[in-house]
């Protein structure tokens, strides 16, 4: 019975832990969406993916988007 509650409670702590760091992942995917700049409308369709797919957007645009973005400007 007890090994049942101690299960129970080391489930629910993964659980809660993957969806913390899926939540750290969108949340780092928006962020560098928005501070990088893209080649034509890549930008925009990146931001709508990851915004309406979270987790599936996230995944996709840190192989396949990081790879996209423009090098920084430099200033003089």
């Amino acid at each position: 019975m007890m090994e049942a509650g101690i299960l129970m409670m080391l489930m629910m702590l993964g659980s809660g832990l993957v969806a913390i760091a899926c939540f750290v992942a969108w949340i780092w995917a928006l962020v560098d969406i928005l501070k990088n700049d893209f080649d034509g409308p890549n930008k925009l369709v990146w931001l709508l993916l990851v915004i309406f797919l979270p987790l599936i957007g996230s995944i996709c645009y840190y192989f396949i988007g990081t790879k996209q973005k423009l090098p920084p400007a430099t200033t003089h």
